[in-house]
């Protein structure tokens, strides 16, 4: 674990807030990448100041495909009692913004790959580094056109989100939109002549929870997870520019979460048949557009896949779980890649929040399913 911990204290030193670039980050990797004798090719983003990583080491084939993002949250308006851009153990904890989600994992990953360039392999170990996956997966979608070509088809993939090192068979898909209501300005004097454009949207707000009753009470269920429906959620509203003006436009953006049994597309059509019943009611006078602004596919594993007794055994874990949070996974199970999310860390526990921070148990726990993957692989 020593070499996970030096690798990890590296990574943490890195900050790679979604807003920053990450390409010092990535340099390290691919420097230390290629040192251990991987094929090594960097996916840069279109803006320019960030990148992905793909690596290979090993004959040509299958293998299997270790994936994280490195992209971390921000520690603005958190209340840090450590640097977060500094490793800091204490005790049997490692703290550092990142060492949850997920920089622990992909510092267990790295110092793999230390230990693979020494053995000879029968199959490829293959490792994806992603970015902007805090921000909706945005990075993996940008990547995958020019990754899915140099993947092939491994015969599984571990995305290492933190999930206490139990392997996780599924999450739910998200949509993420935008709403614009669009009303009339005139003088709050005769406020009643006017189409308010937040009134349009305190509407379309409670119509939206409307649907969410209806998931509730009447959509699908699926009792692994912590809330068993899918979900509408809306997370901000701005309108108007002074009180003694009725608002002629106002602003939202909202999401939904949506179980595997749940088309997307369905609850598209139903957000919008809110969204224009509410808009007609007004004639000419009223509108509400809706647009998406951003999507990522959910993860649906039938446990009795075998991707996931294998998982299992690398993990040495006897459950199986479905987490909350979204992550990459749905795009390589889109690809035909078998997928499961494995990773050390408790996202519930210390993912996003002040003093981050991992178990030293759970680094061993996810450097000793390193381990068993490399036995698995070599030759």
């Amino acid at each position: 674990m020593n070499a996970t911990l030096d690798i990890l204290d590296r990574l943490i030193g890195f900050d790679t807030v979604s807003s920053r670039s990450n390409l010092d980050l990535i340099a390290f990797a691919e420097a230390h990448l290629s040192a251990c004798g991987f094929r090594v090719q960097r996916l840069p983003d279109p803006d320019g100041d960030k990148a992905g990583l793909y690596a290979e080491i090993g004959p040509s084939g299958a293998g299997v495909l270790l994936s994280g993002h490195t992209d971390v949250v921000p520690v603005e308006g958190q209340l840090w009692s450590r640097d977060p851009f500094r490793l800091t153990v204490e005790g049997d904890r490692a703290y550092g913004r990142g060492t949850t989600d997920m920089k622990g994992f992909v510092a267990s990953a790295l110092a793999l790959a230390q230990r693979a360039a020494a053995i000879e392999l029968a199959e490829p170990l293959k490792i994806v580094l992603s970015y902007d996956e805090e921000v909706g997966c945005v990075g993996i979608a940008r990547m995958l056109d020019r990754l899915a070509p140099m993947l092939g088809l491994p015969r599984a993939c571990i995305v290492g989100e933190p999930t206490q090192m139990q392997v996780a068979t599924g999450h739910k898909g998200k949509v993420a939109l935008r709403a614009v209501c669009a009303g009339q300005a005139g003088h709050s004097a005769l406020a009643p002549r006017f189409v308010n454009a937040l009134h349009l949207a305190a509407d379309f707000v409670t119509a939206l929870r409307g649907v969410q009753d209806e998931l509730a009470t009447a959509g699908a269920q699926d009792p692994a997870y912590d809330v068993p429906c899918s979900t509408v959620h809306v997370g901000t509203l701005h309108g108007g520019r002074a009180l003694n003006i009725v608002p002629d436009r106002a602003e939202m953006m909202l999401e939904f979460r949506h179980l595997a049994a749940d088309r997307a597309a369905d609850l598209m059509a139903r957000i919008q048949t809110e969204a224009d019943r509410i808009g007609g009611a007004y004639d000419d006078a009223g509108e509400i557009m809706v647009e998406q602004i951003n999507a990522y596919p959910g993860l649906d594993v039938d446990p009795a896949e075998p991707v996931v007794a294998y998982a299992r055994k690398l993990s040495g874990q006897s459950h199986t779980t479905k987490v909350a949070f979204g992550t990459e996974a749905g795009f390589f199970r889109g690809l035909g890649i078998p997928t499961v999310v494995c990773g050390p860390g408790s996202m519930e526990g210390q993912g996003h929040k002040p003093d981050e921070y991992v178990t030293l148990e759970q680094l061993a726990t996810c450097d000793a399913m390193m381990d068993r993957l490399l036995d698995d692989l070599r030759a």
